[in-house]
Formats: structure tokens, sequence, C-alpha cells
């Protein structure tokens, strides 16, 4: 494993890390590498490196809002919460969505500074919120977009909470909406109640960088939206890409964040040269992400060396941090046959989170015996990672047999909550066990 560091002025120190297997066997083409990157440092606390920042908050007030009640009640609170938690001067906006998106506060299209003033005011906005109405996310996107526009930041991020079905729009609108929005702000998305879509909030968070999960008891949102927006106001470094140079003849095949969570950056690819292309990240605070990157060379002879990758963080056009990932050619099987843990763990990883998503399709559609096979996988997996999170949560949805070999049986009743949340948590990793590294 090699690491290299990065520092700007003003900014985090930024630490990468690599691990993979070098050695590839006679005519081998593709090189498969795990890439840490972990900002800290103590400007991450001084008050003179803050980026300028906005945050929108966008309600779920349809009519399901108020059964029971408790969710818009406690929907309130998690907002005022969100609303204290913002540094002074942030600019804010409050939107309630139905199958239209209003303004809550301000009451005119725009955003507000944070301050002693428009707090109360804001708050006191949303006590008088009441529930009424259909679904409509990309309505509330599509405002939440023109605000970030009318107010240009550093950091934007969104707020986005929803207990029901994205039923009064199409899917192509959504996803018409959702490739507006790609690069302009980043969205965290929370389902409350049992009528939420883990796929609509993954496809949200997809698109827009941010995270996805559902909550089983409204009196959880209130330090769900206090982390949230304080995560937010951490960040301190916007916009960064994570940049690939690759030799000529070279293919990137892929580019995924593993963790925290798996998210697939490869088709979100800008071209910066004909070898250079940037993956877009968001904003950094202090934290530690991974990538898998997987590069097809074209081979060579035993013995000689190339630079398969050069990767490297940048922000503003500015170095944070660069490794390289190099590749050998040897006819020493002990050498090509090496499994480096790092990949192999968090291709098991991704491979978890297919599993658990296309057993549970199977399963909604009456497919026993995939969703079986599919499920039993994905507990085999998560037995193997030691992803415990996710192994009970799988409990909820089968009866586990025998857990090493992968041998469940469906459960008869499945609450939707428990189907919801083991799909919108299936893209979340565990980082490799201390003892495999």
């Amino acid at each position: 494993m090699i690491a290299g560091s990065g520092r700007m002025a003003g900014m985090p120190r930024f630490v990468a890390e690599v691990d993979h297997n070098e050695y590839l066997p006679v005519g081998g083409q593709v090189v498969d590498a795990i890439l840490t990157v972990t900002a800290s440092g103590p400007d991450l606390r001084d008050p003179g490196t803050v980026p300028t920042a906005a945050q929108v908050i966008m309600i779920d007030t349809s009519g399901s809002m108020a059964m029971p009640p408790t969710k818009l009640a406690e929907a309130k609170r998690a907002t005022a919460v969100a609303i204290d938690t913002l540094r002074e001067g942030v600019a804010f906006a409050v939107v309630s969505g139905s199958a239209v998106a209003r303004m809550v506060y301000p009451a005119h299209p725009a955003m507000v500074p944070a301050n002693a003033q428009t707090r109360p005011a804001a708050k006191a906005a949303v006590a008088g919120l009441w529930a009424d109405g259909g679904t409509a996310i990309g309505r509330w996107l599509d405002l939440a977009n023109w605000l970030f526009a009318s107010c240009p930041t550093e950091v934007r991020h969104a707020i986005l909470l929803t207990d029901g079905r994205n039923e009064h729009e199409r899917p192509e609108d959504l996803r018409r909406v959702l490739a507006a929005c790609e690069g302009r702000f980043v969205c965290d998305s929370r389902g409350i109640g049992s009528g939420w879509v883990a796929g609509e909030l993954r496809t949200v968070a997809s698109a827009l960088l941010g995270t996805a999960d559902g909550l089983e008891h409204p009196a959880q949102l209130p330090a769900a939206f206090q982390a949230m927006t304080a995560a937010a106001m951490g960040k301190r470094v916007a916009d960064v890409a994570l940049r690939i140079w690759t030799p000529a003849g070279a293919t990137v095949r892929m580019v995924k964040q593993v963790f925290p969570h798996v998210a697939d950056l490869t088709a979100r690819r800008s071209t910066v040269s004909a070898r250079i292309g940037d993956y877009p990240t968001g904003a950094w605070g202090a934290e530690t992400r991974e990538y898998h990157l997987s590069v097809v060379l074209q081979p060579d002879a035993v013995g000689e060396e190339v630079l398969a990758a050069r990767v490297s963080l940048v922000s503003a056009g500015q170095l944070l941090t660069e490794r390289l990932v190099l590749a050998r050619w040897t006819d020493d099987t002990a050498l090509s046959t090496r499994i480096s843990p790092q990949v192999a763990h968090y291709t098991g990883q991704a491979e978890l989170a297919a599993a658990i998503q296309e057993g549970l399709r199977a399963r909604e559609t009456g497919d026993v015996e995939t969703a079986t096979a599919r499920l039993g996988r994905a507990v085999q997996l998560a037995a193997e990672s030691g992803h415990d999170e996710t192994a009970m949560l799988l409990g909820r949805v089968v009866d586990v047999v025998d857990a090493p070999t992968g041998t469940v049986r469906l459960k008869r009743q499945v609450s939707a909550l428990d189907a919801e949340l083991t799909d919108v948590r299936s893209v979340k990793t565990v980082r490799v066990k201390k003892e495999q590294e």
C-alpha cells in the first residue's frame, strides 16, 4: 500500500492510499485498485476556511403525512432543528412538497441568510404547515434547483423528506429534472412511514451525490435532520473531482465509490483531455471515502512496468492529492494470482448490494426461486464481510437456516417498511476488517 498527501492553504489535509496487486499474468490486461482518501487536519476547525453555503429543506406535505399526524409533527420539529443547526449567514429556504412545490419560507422564491430574525420566522412558517395533496418529487427538486441558481454558493445542500411513492408525475419527468440538477447541488433523501420507495430515493441520491435512507419512527426525524445539516455545514472543500489519467490505449472500465456506500461514477466522466477524465465526488469535510478503479491496459512483455493510472483529487483546478497505480507483467503465478484484500472485499460489497436489490425485486414479482437464491447469496456475503447491520435487515425478510452457505427461506409476511429499509440500505458498506488489512 502506498500513500501520498496534498494540501492547499486554507484546505484540509488530503491523504491518499492505493491498494492493489500490481502483478499481471502474461497477456493480462485488467488492473483493479482501491483508492482510500482521508480528509483531516486543523484547518477544518479554522473559521477562515469555511466556504459559502446554502441549504434547501424539502418537506413532504402530501395528505398521507397526516396518517398518523406524528409524521408531519416530527417533520416540522426536524426542520426547526435543521434551521438551528445552520451556521450564521448560511443561505436557506424551506419548500413544501405535494403534487406541487410551494415556498414555506421565505414566502417568495428566494434564499435568505440564517440569523436571529430569519430563524424564528422560518420556524413559525413551518409550524403552520398542513398535509394535503399528492407526491411529485421532481417538482420539489426543480424548485430547489432554481433556488440554488438564484444564490450562488460553494457548498449547496438539500434535504428531501417523503413518505410516499412518486405517483403524481411520470418517471421520465423525474429523470429529466434530476439530469438538470446534476452537479448543481447535493441532496440527501429520507423516507418515513411505509409508503416510500427505496429505488426512488436511491435514484435521487445517485444523481445528486447524496445519501438515501429510511427511518423506522417519526421521532427519529429531528436527529436525522440535525446530522445531515451538521455534515453539510462541516464541508470545507466544494466540487471535488476524482481525476484519472490513463496511458495511450488504456480504458477506464469502472470507477465506483465503494465506501461509505456504493455509487457508480463510471458514466459521470467529464472529459478533460483524451487521456484524462474527471468524476464528481461533491464537497468534502473531515471524512474517509474509498473508490474502486478498474483499468484495461494493452498487454506488455514479461518484466515490463507501466503506469496504469495517475489518480488525483482536484478542486477549482488545484491538486489536493495524487497517487500512481502501477502494473507489471510476470510469469510467476504466485505473484499474479495474489488477491488484494481491499479489492476482494469491495467487490463482494458491490455484489452484496446487487444481490439484495435483485432478490427483493424477484420477491415482489413472485419469483420465489430467484428471490431465495439472491437473498441467500446476500446473507452469505453479509456474513463473510462482517456487515452486521445488513445481516440484521436481511433477517427481517428471510429466515436464515445457515448463513455461511446462504441457505434461507423467504418469510411469508414482510412489512413494506422492512423491505424498503433493506433495499435502501443495500448500498451501505463496511470497511475491511483490521485483521484483513
